[in-house]
């Protein structure tokens, strides 16, 4: 699969998992866990985020964590020099998903729009 195909293939298999993530999106802003909720999408173990979808247990083949901005930080996935480049180009939680999908096109941020 090239990278195109694999693109499009990453975005059919997040569509399925939409509703359950905008769901703990809301639940991350109303509780004032962060502004800034980020979803682990991931194929293998993780000590990452919560888990909201696990591989097995639900129709599809990614297991589904959701963590934050803060966490991403004090794990060291974020380098604290690239928090404002980060917050600069995080888009509206209320209109789009923040996913970090791990794939074998390696570990990229990919922002959906929430509606279904």
């Amino acid at each position: 699969m090239n990278k195109p195909e694999m693109f499009l293939f990453l975005e059919r298999e997040i569509h399925q998992y939409k509703t359950v993530m905008g769901q703990a999106t809301d639940v991350v802003l109303d509780s004032d866990v962060s502004k800034f909720p980020i979803f682990v999408m991931h194929q293998q173990q993780l000590e990452l985020g919560i888990p909201i979808a696990e591989k097995g247990k639900v129709k599809g083949n990614w297991s589904i964590h959701v963590s934050s901005l803060e966490e991403f930080v004090s794990k060291q996935i974020i380098n604290p020099e690239n928090i404002e480049k980060f917050k600069s180009d995080y888009k509206d939680p209320k209109e789009h998903i923040c996913v970090f999908v791990l794939s074998e096109l390696g570990a990229q941020f990919i922002h959906v729009p929430r509606k279904i």
